[in-house]
C-alpha cells in the first residue's frame, strides 16, 4: 500500500489500515467478484478467498475455462470485489487487476479439502487455475455491530452533528 487517501481515523497508520482491511476480508471470506461480460455488462458472482497476502493481494481458485476467466482476459483484468459482514456492519470494496495463474506449486500450496468440492480431480486438474487480484484501491466501512451501538451513533449524530460513533471508514490506495 502506498497511499492512504482518506480515513476518519487519523490515529491509524497506513499499515494499520491495511491490516484492518485484511482482517475484514479474512472474516468475510466470500466476496462478490464483478467482471464485464462480452457485451460490457457487469456480472457478479461469489468467490471464496483462499489467501490475503500482507500487501493486500487476493487469491482465489477458479475454473480456467469459466466465463469469469474469459471476462478477466477480455477486459484487461479489471475487476471489483465486494465483501459484507452484515451482522457486524463491516463492508469492503476492492478495485483491482486480476490475472490467471497456472503455477502448480502455488496451486498445491493453496489447496484445501473445501476446494475438492468444486474441483474433485484435485490440484492436478488442468481446468483449475488461480485468480490473483492485485488491488489498485479499496475502501472499508466498519460500523457498530449491535442495535444499541447503532442507536447511540444515531443519537450522538443528531445531538452533536458528529458521525464518529458510526465507526471507521478508510480509502486505501495500493
Amino acid at each position: 500500500m502506498n497511499d492512504l487517501t482518506h480515513s476518519n481515523r487519523q490515529d491509524m497508520s497506513d499499515a494499520e489500515h491495511l491490516q484492518h482491511f485484511r482482517k475484514l476480508v479474512e472474516k468475510a471470506r466470500v466476496g462478490m467478484l464483478t467482471t464485464l461480460d462480452r457485451d460490457a455488462e457487469m456480472r457478479s458472482r461469489p468467490l471464496h478467498t483462499i489467501e490475503v497476502e500482507e500487501n493486500g493481494t487476493l487469491w482465489f481458485v477458479i475454473g480456467a475455462g469459466s466465463p469469469k476467466a474469459e471476462e478477466v482476459s477480455e477486459h484487461d483484468g479489471k475487476v471489483c470485489l465486494t465483501y459484507a459482514n452484515k451482522g457486524d456492519s463491516e463492508y469492503v470494496s476492492v478495485s483491482g487487476h486480476a490475472q490467471l495463474v497456472r503455477d502448480q506449486a502455488l496451486k498445491q500450496a493453496f489447496w484445501n479439502k473445501m476446494i475438492d468440492v468444486w474441483f474433485p480431480k484435485g490440484d492436478q486438474d488442468p481446468n483449475v487455475a488461480l485468480l490473483k487480484i492485485t488491488p489498485n484501491r479499496a475502501e472499508y466501512w466498519d460500523g457498530p455491530s449491535n442495535t444499541m451501538s447503532r442507536f447511540y451513533a444515531f443519537a450522538k449524530a443528531m445531538a452533536t452533528g458528529k458521525k464518529d460513533a458510526f465507526g471507521e471508514n478508510a480509502k486505501l490506495g495500493f
